[in-house]
């Protein structure tokens, strides 16, 4: 009787140890989480604060205002009347498709592209808008750097502000980069089809909204396979984002 006590004391006591223990052990591991938690905190907080900063600075050396001005001035400048309903659906698909709907960022789009980023392990995709494009464009550099996406963020908010969509649209293709020495829309259409915009047939339309993702590779003078290629990719993505059926 007195070896089975001293047994199941020897027992309870392993199990009260093993009890502190697993206690002991979750206290360090929720103190590991909270301060990992922490430091990612400190992180983004001073991203925000970077990203503003760069965002003020910017703006102190041009305003929005002033921005838009520079392109509206431009002797070619092209509205959106002036433009096939086909080319700006196939540039919305292919850019934007949430453009109207979202106040300058795309929550879903940065979300999408941040998971398609950890899959490939590199920066693969960087989930910007027009708005956000707009803003790189005319106010940064093209580094792919974290703190300026952010900055790249607020100027989005500041864009949206001032301009209506349709201005910011119209402002994005008058400023863009189409390669071979044309920066806006109505220069690329002369340019690659010797025409002027409105004249611009589905397969021009098409082909010319694939260009500014990569304006070398998909060159049509240059790169004809690639360029058809690409404005494939833009015809799937218009039927995807239902501006176009089977």
């Amino acid at each position: 009787m007195e070896e089975y006590s001293s047994i199941l004391y020897t027992g309870l006591r392993n199990q009260e140890l093993l009890q502190k223990k697993d206690g002991y052990s979750m206290k360090w591991i929720k103190r590991l989480c909270s301060f990992i938690f922490l430091c990612l905190f400190l992180v983004v907080a001073f991203m925000l604060w970077r990203g503003y900063g760069d965002c003020q600075d910017a703006l102190k050396k041009m305003s929005v205002q002033q921005m838009g001005a520079q392109i509206q001035a431009k002797e070619d400048y092209t509205t959106l009347d002036q433009l096939p309903k086909d080319y700006i659906d196939a540039v919305l698909a292919v850019e934007d498709k949430r453009f109207y709907k979202h106040p300058g960022i795309d929550p879903l789009a940065i979300c999408r592209a941040l998971y398609n980023d950890i899959r490939a392990g590199s920066y693969v995709e960087g989930g910007s808008t027009i708005t956000q494009q707009l803003a790189k464009n005319q106010f940064f550099t093209q580094d792919k750097k974290i703190s300026r996406k952010v900055a790249e963020m607020f100027m989005a908010f500041e864009i949206e502000k001032v301009y209506d969509k349709d201005t910011i649209l119209e402002l994005y293709l008058n400023s863009i980069y189409f390669g071979n020495g044309y920066n806006s829309v109505a220069e690329a259409c002369r340019g690659y089809f010797g025409k002027e915009p409105m004249e611009m047939n589905f397969d021009e339309c098409t082909m010319l909204a694939g260009i500014p993702n990569a304006p070398s590779a998909y060159n049509p003078l240059v790169n004809p396979d690639l360029a058809y290629q690409r404005q494939q990719q833009v015809i799937r993505k218009m039927e995807k984002a239902g501006f176009l059926n089977k």
